[in-house]
Protein backbone atom coordinates (compact mmCIF):
# COMPACT_ATOMS: atom_id res chain seq x y z
CA UNK A 1 0.00 0.00 0.00
CA UNK A 2 1.35 3.20 -0.89
CA UNK A 3 2.27 5.90 1.74
CA UNK A 4 1.17 9.23 0.70
CA UNK A 5 2.12 12.96 2.26
CA UNK A 6 -1.23 14.36 1.79
CA UNK A 7 0.54 17.90 3.40
CA UNK A 8 2.11 18.36 0.20
CA UNK A 9 0.31 16.14 -2.69
CA UNK A 10 -2.81 17.47 -4.03
CA UNK A 11 -5.20 14.96 -5.73
CA UNK A 12 -5.44 15.85 -9.44
CA UNK A 13 -8.22 12.61 -9.89
CA UNK A 14 -10.81 13.84 -8.73
CA UNK A 15 -12.91 16.94 -8.21
CA UNK A 16 -13.10 20.34 -10.09
CA UNK A 17 -9.61 20.75 -12.01
CA UNK A 18 -8.98 24.63 -11.96
CA UNK A 19 -9.23 25.10 -8.26
CA UNK A 20 -5.95 22.36 -8.34
CA UNK A 21 -4.71 23.34 -11.27
CA UNK A 22 -4.08 26.85 -9.85
CA UNK A 23 -2.81 25.35 -6.55
CA UNK A 24 -0.51 23.67 -8.37
CA UNK A 25 0.78 25.85 -10.47
CA UNK A 26 0.59 29.06 -8.53
CA UNK A 27 3.65 27.87 -6.04
CA UNK A 28 5.35 26.75 -9.12
CA UNK A 29 4.80 30.49 -10.73
CA UNK A 30 6.18 32.32 -7.42
CA UNK A 31 9.41 29.77 -6.92
CA UNK A 32 9.55 30.30 -10.98
CA UNK A 33 9.70 33.91 -11.12
CA UNK A 34 11.65 34.21 -7.62
CA UNK A 35 14.05 32.17 -9.35
CA UNK A 36 14.16 35.03 -12.26
CA UNK A 37 14.16 37.61 -9.97
CA UNK A 38 17.68 36.32 -8.09
CA UNK A 39 18.88 35.54 -11.79
CA UNK A 40 18.28 39.01 -12.84
CA UNK A 41 20.57 40.48 -9.99
CA UNK A 42 23.40 38.80 -12.42
CA UNK A 43 22.57 40.83 -14.92
CA UNK A 44 21.24 44.10 -12.62
CA UNK A 45 25.01 43.68 -10.82
CA UNK A 46 26.75 43.67 -14.13
CA UNK A 47 24.91 46.15 -15.99
CA UNK A 48 25.83 48.68 -13.05
CA UNK A 49 29.07 48.12 -11.53
CA UNK A 50 30.84 46.55 -14.84
CA UNK A 51 29.03 48.39 -18.08
CA UNK A 52 27.34 47.22 -21.16
CA UNK A 53 30.26 44.80 -22.18
CA UNK A 54 29.83 42.96 -19.18
CA UNK A 55 25.83 43.12 -19.55
CA UNK A 56 26.17 41.89 -23.19
CA UNK A 57 28.69 38.86 -21.69
CA UNK A 58 26.63 37.43 -19.48
CA UNK A 59 23.52 37.86 -21.71
CA UNK A 60 25.23 36.22 -25.11
CA UNK A 61 25.23 33.06 -23.83
CA UNK A 62 21.94 32.18 -22.66
CA UNK A 63 21.01 30.54 -26.56
CA UNK A 64 24.18 28.74 -26.39
CA UNK A 65 23.74 27.62 -22.35
CA UNK A 66 19.97 26.27 -23.76
CA UNK A 67 21.32 24.84 -26.71
CA UNK A 68 23.71 22.65 -24.64
CA UNK A 69 21.55 21.38 -21.74
CA UNK A 70 18.04 21.00 -23.51
CA UNK A 71 18.75 17.20 -24.25
CA UNK A 72 18.61 16.65 -20.45
CA UNK A 73 16.14 19.45 -19.42
CA UNK A 74 13.57 17.35 -21.92
CA UNK A 75 14.35 14.41 -20.35
CA UNK A 76 13.19 16.28 -16.99
CA UNK A 77 10.20 16.75 -18.63
CA UNK A 78 10.03 12.90 -19.39
CA UNK A 79 10.75 11.94 -15.81
CA UNK A 80 7.82 14.50 -14.47
CA UNK A 81 5.65 12.75 -17.11
CA UNK A 82 6.44 8.65 -16.30
CA UNK A 83 6.59 10.12 -12.65
CA UNK A 84 3.34 10.93 -12.66
CA UNK A 85 2.19 8.29 -14.71
CA UNK A 86 3.36 5.72 -12.47
CA UNK A 87 2.12 7.41 -8.91
CA UNK A 88 -1.91 8.09 -10.66
CA UNK A 89 -1.54 3.96 -11.49
CA UNK A 90 -1.00 3.77 -8.12
CA UNK A 91 2.58 1.28 -8.80
CA UNK A 92 4.63 1.89 -5.49
CA UNK A 93 7.73 -0.19 -7.43
CA UNK A 94 7.20 1.58 -10.75
CA UNK A 95 7.59 5.25 -9.26
CA UNK A 96 10.54 4.25 -6.99
CA UNK A 97 12.57 2.78 -9.90
CA UNK A 98 11.89 5.54 -12.03
CA UNK A 99 12.54 8.24 -9.08
CA UNK A 100 15.75 6.72 -8.85
CA UNK A 101 16.41 6.63 -12.66
CA UNK A 102 15.71 9.92 -12.87
CA UNK A 103 18.25 11.03 -10.31
CA UNK A 104 20.82 9.28 -12.02
CA UNK A 105 20.13 10.81 -15.39
CA UNK A 106 20.54 13.91 -13.85
CA UNK A 107 24.11 13.49 -12.63
CA UNK A 108 25.42 11.78 -15.65
CA UNK A 109 24.14 14.17 -18.15
CA UNK A 110 25.47 17.54 -15.55
CA UNK A 111 28.92 15.60 -15.93
CA UNK A 112 28.52 14.96 -19.80
CA UNK A 113 27.18 18.94 -21.17
CA UNK A 114 29.35 20.36 -17.96
CA UNK A 115 32.38 18.59 -19.86
CA UNK A 116 31.12 19.55 -23.57
CA UNK A 117 30.17 23.87 -21.90
CA UNK A 118 33.24 24.26 -20.63
CA UNK A 119 35.70 22.84 -23.54
CA UNK A 120 33.89 24.47 -26.37
CA UNK A 121 32.82 27.81 -24.62
CA UNK A 122 35.25 30.00 -26.39
CA UNK A 123 34.95 28.41 -30.00
CA UNK A 124 31.17 27.96 -29.81
CA UNK A 125 30.77 31.73 -28.70
CA UNK A 126 33.06 32.75 -31.26
CA UNK A 127 30.62 30.71 -34.60
CA UNK A 128 27.99 33.20 -32.87
CA UNK A 129 29.31 36.25 -34.19
CA UNK A 130 30.13 37.39 -30.81
CA UNK A 131 31.71 41.01 -30.58
CA UNK A 132 35.18 41.17 -30.09
CA UNK A 133 34.79 43.01 -27.21
CA UNK A 134 32.57 40.80 -25.54
CA UNK A 135 34.30 36.93 -26.65
CA UNK A 136 36.66 37.33 -23.44
CA UNK A 137 33.96 37.99 -20.67
CA UNK A 138 31.09 36.15 -22.27
CA UNK A 139 33.97 32.88 -22.63
CA UNK A 140 34.66 32.90 -18.95
CA UNK A 141 30.72 32.97 -17.89
CA UNK A 142 30.45 30.44 -19.67
CA UNK A 143 33.48 28.31 -18.49
CA UNK A 144 32.49 28.64 -15.20
CA UNK A 145 28.58 28.34 -15.34
CA UNK A 146 28.98 25.12 -16.86
CA UNK A 147 31.15 23.56 -13.73
CA UNK A 148 28.26 23.90 -12.01
CA UNK A 149 25.82 21.88 -14.61
CA UNK A 150 25.55 18.66 -12.49
CA UNK A 151 24.29 20.74 -9.76
CA UNK A 152 21.61 22.43 -12.15
CA UNK A 153 20.17 18.72 -13.83
CA UNK A 154 20.14 17.17 -9.99
CA UNK A 155 17.91 20.06 -8.47
CA UNK A 156 15.90 20.08 -12.20
CA UNK A 157 15.06 16.55 -12.34
CA UNK A 158 14.16 16.68 -8.39
CA UNK A 159 11.96 19.12 -8.51
CA UNK A 160 9.95 17.35 -11.85
CA UNK A 161 9.62 14.50 -9.16
CA UNK A 162 7.90 17.02 -6.82
CA UNK A 163 5.87 18.22 -9.39
CA UNK A 164 4.95 14.88 -10.48
CA UNK A 165 2.95 14.02 -6.83
CA UNK A 166 1.62 17.79 -7.02
CA UNK A 167 4.47 19.39 -4.75
CA UNK A 168 5.52 22.82 -6.06
CA UNK A 169 5.89 24.01 -2.77
CA UNK A 170 8.42 22.76 -1.27
CA UNK A 171 10.61 23.70 -4.28
CA UNK A 172 9.75 27.39 -3.79
CA UNK A 173 10.89 27.00 -0.35
CA UNK A 174 14.75 25.61 -1.72
CA UNK A 175 14.49 28.40 -5.11
CA UNK A 176 14.30 30.90 -2.09
CA UNK A 177 17.16 30.34 -0.14
CA UNK A 178 19.08 29.60 -3.04
CA UNK A 179 17.96 32.94 -4.75
CA UNK A 180 18.76 35.07 -1.42
CA UNK A 181 22.48 33.03 -1.30
CA UNK A 182 22.83 34.19 -5.73
CA UNK A 183 22.05 38.46 -4.75
CA UNK A 184 24.21 37.76 -1.36
CA UNK A 185 27.11 35.79 -3.29
CA UNK A 186 26.71 38.49 -6.24
CA UNK A 187 27.02 41.50 -4.25
CA UNK A 188 29.78 40.07 -2.45
CA UNK A 189 31.89 38.74 -5.62
CA UNK A 190 31.11 42.14 -8.14
CA UNK A 191 31.27 44.47 -5.49
CA UNK A 192 33.43 43.94 -2.75
CA UNK A 193 35.88 41.30 -4.38
CA UNK A 194 35.79 43.00 -7.97
CA UNK A 195 35.46 39.77 -9.83
CA UNK A 196 33.38 41.41 -12.69
CA UNK A 197 31.48 38.75 -14.97
CA UNK A 198 33.34 35.92 -13.29
CA UNK A 199 32.20 36.67 -9.87
CA UNK A 200 28.91 36.29 -11.22
CA UNK A 201 28.90 33.09 -12.62
CA UNK A 202 30.57 31.80 -9.46
CA UNK A 203 28.02 33.14 -7.59
CA UNK A 204 25.37 31.37 -9.79
CA UNK A 205 26.94 27.82 -9.43
CA UNK A 206 27.09 27.78 -5.99
CA UNK A 207 23.53 28.96 -5.53
CA UNK A 208 22.63 25.98 -8.27
CA UNK A 209 24.75 23.51 -5.39
CA UNK A 210 22.05 24.66 -2.71
CA UNK A 211 19.16 24.09 -4.33
CA UNK A 212 20.42 21.09 -5.64
CA UNK A 213 21.53 19.46 -1.87
CA UNK A 214 17.70 21.21 -0.15
CA UNK A 215 16.37 18.88 -3.32
CA UNK A 216 17.91 15.79 -2.51
CA UNK A 217 17.75 15.76 0.94
CA UNK A 218 13.65 16.46 0.91
CA UNK A 219 13.38 13.23 -1.63
CA UNK A 220 15.69 11.76 0.95
CA UNK A 221 13.66 12.50 4.30
CA UNK A 222 10.29 12.05 1.98
CA UNK A 223 8.59 8.76 2.59
CA UNK A 224 6.43 6.52 -0.08
CA UNK A 225 6.97 5.94 -3.40
CA UNK A 226 9.52 9.29 -4.51
CA UNK A 227 11.28 8.49 -1.45
CA UNK A 228 15.52 8.25 -2.60
CA UNK A 229 17.63 5.93 -1.37
CA UNK A 230 21.10 7.25 -2.49
CA UNK A 231 22.08 3.16 -2.79
CA UNK A 232 19.33 2.75 -5.09
CA UNK A 233 20.16 5.28 -7.71
CA UNK A 234 20.91 3.53 -10.87
CA UNK A 235 19.52 3.80 -15.13
CA UNK A 236 16.54 0.78 -14.49
CA UNK A 237 16.52 -0.10 -18.34
CA UNK A 238 12.36 0.32 -18.57
CA UNK A 239 12.38 3.37 -17.14
CA UNK A 240 14.91 4.99 -18.98
CA UNK A 241 13.15 3.89 -22.31
CA UNK A 242 9.81 4.86 -20.92
CA UNK A 243 11.53 8.46 -19.59
CA UNK A 244 13.27 8.62 -22.94
CA UNK A 245 10.50 7.73 -25.42
CA UNK A 246 9.11 11.28 -23.31
CA UNK A 247 11.81 13.19 -22.83
CA UNK A 248 14.30 12.83 -25.92
CA UNK A 249 11.57 14.08 -28.50
CA UNK A 250 11.24 17.26 -26.09
CA UNK A 251 15.10 17.51 -25.41
CA UNK A 252 15.33 17.52 -28.85
CA UNK A 253 12.75 19.92 -29.87
CA UNK A 254 14.48 22.04 -27.43
CA UNK A 255 17.73 21.69 -28.86
CA UNK A 256 16.07 22.52 -32.10
CA UNK A 257 14.53 25.16 -30.85
CA UNK A 258 17.73 26.65 -29.64
CA UNK A 259 19.71 26.32 -32.69
CA UNK A 260 16.96 28.88 -34.14
CA UNK A 261 17.64 31.01 -31.12
CA UNK A 262 21.11 30.61 -31.56
CA UNK A 263 20.81 31.89 -35.50
CA UNK A 264 19.02 34.61 -34.21
CA UNK A 265 21.26 35.81 -31.10
CA UNK A 266 23.84 35.51 -33.88
CA UNK A 267 21.87 37.79 -36.17
CA UNK A 268 21.20 40.27 -33.38
CA UNK A 269 25.27 39.83 -31.72
CA UNK A 270 25.53 41.74 -35.81
CA UNK A 271 23.97 45.07 -34.70
CA UNK A 272 26.61 45.09 -31.97
CA UNK A 273 27.29 45.49 -28.53
CA UNK A 274 24.62 48.18 -27.66
CA UNK A 275 21.74 46.32 -29.28
CA UNK A 276 23.35 43.26 -27.38
CA UNK A 277 22.75 44.62 -23.81
CA UNK A 278 19.16 46.07 -25.16
CA UNK A 279 18.39 42.59 -25.83
CA UNK A 280 19.64 41.14 -23.09
CA UNK A 281 17.40 43.40 -20.92
CA UNK A 282 14.25 42.76 -22.92
CA UNK A 283 14.51 39.22 -22.81
CA UNK A 284 15.44 38.98 -19.37
CA UNK A 285 12.27 40.86 -18.07
CA UNK A 286 10.49 38.84 -20.85
CA UNK A 287 11.36 35.82 -18.81
CA UNK A 288 9.22 36.41 -16.10
CA UNK A 289 5.65 36.29 -18.08
CA UNK A 290 7.47 33.07 -19.41
CA UNK A 291 7.91 31.47 -16.24
CA UNK A 292 4.70 32.12 -15.27
CA UNK A 293 2.60 30.84 -18.49
CA UNK A 294 5.23 28.35 -18.14
CA UNK A 295 4.20 27.10 -14.38
CA UNK A 296 0.42 26.47 -16.42
CA UNK A 297 2.78 24.25 -18.90
CA UNK A 298 4.06 22.29 -16.36
CA UNK A 299 0.49 21.99 -14.78
CA UNK A 300 -1.07 20.44 -17.93
CA UNK A 301 1.46 17.82 -18.20
CA UNK A 302 1.18 16.88 -14.40
CA UNK A 303 -2.35 16.84 -14.43
CA UNK A 304 -2.89 15.01 -18.06
CA UNK A 305 -0.10 12.70 -16.65
CA UNK A 306 -1.96 11.62 -13.78
CA UNK A 307 -5.70 10.94 -15.13
CA UNK A 308 -3.99 8.86 -17.85
CA UNK A 309 -2.12 6.66 -15.52
CA UNK A 310 -5.37 6.21 -13.61
CA UNK A 311 -7.09 5.93 -16.88
CA UNK A 312 -9.72 8.68 -16.14
CA UNK A 313 -9.61 9.89 -19.69
CA UNK A 314 -12.74 11.94 -19.04
CA UNK A 315 -11.25 14.60 -17.40
CA UNK A 316 -8.56 15.05 -19.75
CA UNK A 317 -10.38 17.70 -22.13
CA UNK A 318 -11.23 19.42 -18.86
CA UNK A 319 -7.57 19.88 -17.94
CA UNK A 320 -7.24 21.36 -21.55
CA UNK A 321 -9.83 23.80 -21.15
CA UNK A 322 -8.49 25.16 -17.97
CA UNK A 323 -4.88 25.23 -18.73
CA UNK A 324 -5.40 26.81 -22.02
CA UNK A 325 -8.13 29.44 -20.48
CA UNK A 326 -5.75 30.22 -17.34
CA UNK A 327 -2.54 30.68 -19.76
CA UNK A 328 -4.17 33.14 -21.95
CA UNK A 329 -5.43 35.22 -19.71
CA UNK A 330 -1.75 35.17 -17.66
CA UNK A 331 -0.27 36.21 -20.90
CA UNK A 332 -2.29 38.94 -22.04
CA UNK A 333 -2.71 40.64 -18.55
CA UNK A 334 1.17 40.63 -17.97
CA UNK A 335 2.36 41.10 -21.17
CA UNK A 336 0.00 44.42 -21.44
CA UNK A 337 1.25 45.37 -17.77
CA UNK A 338 4.88 44.78 -18.58
CA UNK A 339 4.34 46.55 -22.26
CA UNK A 340 2.53 49.87 -20.85
CA UNK A 341 5.60 49.94 -17.82
CA UNK A 342 8.43 48.48 -20.24
CA UNK A 343 10.75 51.94 -19.66
CA UNK A 344 10.50 52.42 -15.95
CA UNK A 345 11.53 48.25 -15.63
CA UNK A 346 14.53 48.80 -18.13
CA UNK A 347 15.72 51.54 -16.02
CA UNK A 348 16.51 48.91 -13.47
CA UNK A 349 19.02 47.15 -15.84
CA UNK A 350 20.62 49.64 -16.61
CA UNK A 351 20.62 54.03 -17.19
CA UNK A 352 22.13 54.12 -20.60
CA UNK A 353 19.17 55.12 -23.30
CA UNK A 354 20.68 53.78 -26.20
CA UNK A 355 20.40 50.91 -24.26
CA UNK A 356 16.55 50.81 -23.64
CA UNK A 357 15.77 52.14 -26.31
CA UNK A 358 17.12 49.04 -28.10
CA UNK A 359 15.35 47.10 -25.50
CA UNK A 360 11.74 48.68 -26.52
CA UNK A 361 12.10 47.61 -30.15
CA UNK A 362 12.12 43.92 -29.17
CA UNK A 363 9.72 44.22 -26.26
CA UNK A 364 6.90 46.10 -28.50
CA UNK A 365 6.28 43.23 -30.40
CA UNK A 366 7.03 40.12 -28.21
CA UNK A 367 5.57 40.97 -25.34
CA UNK A 368 2.42 42.20 -26.74
CA UNK A 369 1.89 38.51 -28.59
CA UNK A 370 3.89 36.77 -25.94
CA UNK A 371 0.50 34.53 -24.82
CA UNK A 372 0.72 32.62 -28.25
CA UNK A 373 4.11 31.52 -26.77
CA UNK A 374 2.33 30.41 -23.71
CA UNK A 375 -0.83 28.24 -25.42
CA UNK A 376 1.38 27.11 -27.76
CA UNK A 377 4.02 25.64 -24.88
CA UNK A 378 0.67 24.46 -23.28
CA UNK A 379 -0.66 22.15 -25.73
CA UNK A 380 2.50 20.51 -25.99
CA UNK A 381 2.06 19.94 -22.46
CA UNK A 382 -1.64 17.78 -22.63
CA UNK A 383 0.17 16.31 -25.84
CA UNK A 384 3.03 14.79 -23.72
CA UNK A 385 1.01 14.49 -20.68
CA UNK A 386 -0.92 11.91 -22.60
CA UNK A 387 2.52 10.26 -23.75
CA UNK A 388 2.46 12.06 -27.39
CA UNK A 389 6.19 13.68 -27.41
CA UNK A 390 6.86 12.65 -31.42
CA UNK A 391 4.33 14.51 -32.75
CA UNK A 392 4.37 17.57 -31.05
CA UNK A 393 8.38 17.63 -31.39
CA UNK A 394 7.95 17.59 -34.99
CA UNK A 395 4.88 20.21 -35.38
CA UNK A 396 7.28 22.30 -33.07
CA UNK A 397 10.44 21.85 -35.21
CA UNK A 398 8.77 22.91 -38.44
CA UNK A 399 6.49 25.59 -37.17
CA UNK A 400 9.00 27.67 -35.05
CA UNK A 401 12.32 26.50 -36.22
CA UNK A 402 12.54 25.46 -39.55
CA UNK A 403 10.31 28.92 -39.94
CA UNK A 404 12.27 31.04 -38.28
CA UNK A 405 15.14 29.71 -40.27
CA UNK A 406 14.01 30.25 -43.33
CA UNK A 407 12.66 33.75 -42.16
CA UNK A 408 15.97 34.63 -41.01
CA UNK A 409 17.55 33.50 -44.11
CA UNK A 410 15.31 34.75 -46.78
CA UNK A 411 13.00 37.28 -45.18
CA UNK A 412 15.05 39.18 -43.28
CA UNK A 413 17.69 40.38 -45.99
CA UNK A 414 14.56 41.99 -47.76
CA UNK A 415 14.39 44.24 -44.68
CA UNK A 416 17.26 43.71 -42.29
CA UNK A 417 16.03 45.76 -39.19
CA UNK A 418 15.18 44.45 -35.75
CA UNK A 419 11.47 44.63 -36.30
CA UNK A 420 11.57 42.29 -39.25
CA UNK A 421 14.16 40.10 -36.84
CA UNK A 422 12.04 39.99 -33.86
CA UNK A 423 8.19 39.75 -35.69
CA UNK A 424 9.32 36.14 -36.60
CA UNK A 425 8.74 35.06 -33.36
CA UNK A 426 4.89 35.61 -33.28
CA UNK A 427 4.42 34.60 -36.24
CA UNK A 428 5.85 31.29 -35.58
CA UNK A 429 3.82 30.64 -32.14
CA UNK A 430 0.67 31.81 -33.76
CA UNK A 431 1.23 28.38 -36.76
CA UNK A 432 2.57 26.16 -33.75
CA UNK A 433 -0.01 26.49 -31.97
CA UNK A 434 -2.81 25.44 -34.35
CA UNK A 435 -0.70 22.89 -35.51
CA UNK A 436 -0.38 21.45 -31.73
CA UNK A 437 -4.28 21.85 -31.54
CA UNK A 438 -4.87 19.98 -34.31
CA UNK A 439 -2.62 16.89 -33.12
CA UNK A 440 -4.30 17.34 -29.44
CA UNK A 441 -7.67 16.63 -30.91
CA UNK A 442 -5.96 13.70 -33.07
CA UNK A 443 -4.60 11.84 -30.29
CA UNK A 444 -7.20 12.24 -27.98
CA UNK A 445 -9.99 10.74 -30.45
CA UNK A 446 -7.81 7.85 -31.63
CA UNK A 447 -6.16 7.04 -28.12
CA UNK A 448 -8.86 7.51 -25.72
CA UNK A 449 -12.10 8.31 -27.76
CA UNK A 450 -12.72 11.53 -26.44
Amino acid sequence: MRLRDKHYEIDMLNGPVMPKLLSFALPLMLSSMLQLTFNAADVIVVGRFEGDAALAAVGTPGALINLLINLFMGLSVGANVVVAQCFGANSFRDTSESVHTSVALSLVGGVLVGLVGFCFAGTLLSLMNTPAEVLPLATSYMRIYFLGMPANLLYNFGAAILRAVGDTRRPLTYLTVAGVANVALNLLFVIVFRMGVSGVALATILSQVISAVLVTLCLIRTDGPIHLDVRKVRLYGDKVRRIAKVGLPAGLQGMVFSISNVLIQSTVNSFGKIVVAGNTTASNLEGYIYVAMNSIYQAAITFTGQNVGARRYERIPRVAKASLTTVFIIGAVLGGLFLLFRHALFGIYTDDEAVIAAAAIRSRIIMSTYFLCGMMDTAVGLLRGMGSSVLPMIMSIMGVCVFRVVWILGFFPLNPTLDMLYVSYPISWAVTFTAHMICYFRVKRKKYAL
